[in-house]
């Protein structure tokens, strides 16, 4: 007995989604758990499976077509045929046509039919949880006159959301444009107090990110560090570098601590040494105002 896993997945440009993937995993650890053999169909860009247009059809007793919209065409047309030797298993599938018109399965447990409904596989799946990661990334700023740098600073923090898996949002803090749709502070900041830890080479990306218990991993993109240096060492927030002297390894060390509570613990201090400190402004403003 061999089983051939299959789904949108095994098809190119066919839209296959982060439920399909899920949902093809967990049929392989039931698999995996009645020490079943069998293989997964991918197609690019997905990697580490069978391509079903190669393949033996008489080397597999079953095929499971596992999750999506599943309909009488194109590429089903084609795939079908090829296993019809195989017993044809269909899982979380939602049918586009009423059973009584066109069921090719041996075996269907769809999500939803002509006939039926259930819950969604995916709320059986087992997923690890990667970081949230807010990247909030300068522009070049003329009046530094520091454009390479600008792109170095910038270049590392890419170069380490690439190395490693994580959610990474971009963020922008411009808002006369904004080239991630955020219209207002406060959906900027709502945003960035939202996130796991913010990656920034922006001080108000630093700013607004340690302003709400988020550690900011910050790079000052002026050579020789600038106002982000500066405004670290004033509030004493020690995860800041700069642009010439920043190391890959020194980033992923920094990474791993601002996912710890500790790291978390250290922006909310320096949150409110920055507020204590700023209480003088206030009064002298207010002083300043009144007096007059």
């Amino acid at each position: 007995m061999k089983i051939l896993v299959a789904g949108w997945f095994s098809f190119e440009q066919m839209g296959a989604t982060a439920g399909d993937l899920l949902t093809r995993d967990l049929v392989c650890d039931w698999l995996n758990d009645m020490g079943l053999d069998h293989e997964v169909a991918v197609a690019s860009p997905f990697s580490g499976g069978v391509d079903w247009r190669t393949v033996n059809p008489e080397a597999y007793s079953h095929v499971v077509f596992v999750c999506g919209p599943f309909g009488n065409g194109w590429p089903v047309t084609d795939f079908l045929p090829r296993f019809s030797n195989c017993r044809l298993i269909g899982l979380n599938l939602s049918m586009l046509e009423s059973l009584d018109s066109w069921n090719p399965f041996d075996l269907l447990l769809e999500r939803d039919s002509s006939t039926t409904s259930r819950p969604d596989l995916t709320f059986l799946t087992q997923q690890t949880h990667v970081p949230v990661v807010g990247v909030v990334l300068v522009h070049p700023q003329t009046e530094y006159r520091s454009k390479a740098k600008h792109e170095m600073a910038n270049a590392a923090l890419q170069d380490l959301v690439a190395s490693r898996e994580m959610s990474a949002i971009p963020i922008d803090t411009r808002l006369d444009e904004n080239s991630t749709g955020l219209r207002t502070s406060a959906e900027v900041e709502s945003l960035i107090a939202r996130m796991d830890l913010v990656l920034t080479t922006r001080l108000h990306g630093t700013v607004l990110a340690l302003k709400n218990g988020v550690p900011a991993l910050a790079i000052d993109p002026i050579a020789g560090g600038a106002k982000i240096l500066r405004q670290a060492e004033t509030i004493g927030w020690p995860i800041v570098f700069t642009a010439d002297t920043v190391t890959d390894e020194a980033l992923h060390k920094a990474f791993e601590y601002c996912l710890t509570d500790a790291a978390r613990t250290k922006a909310k201090e320096c949150c409110e040494r920055a507020r204590k400190n700023l209480t003088e402004v206030h009064e002298t403003f207010v002083k300043e105002i009144l007096d007059r």
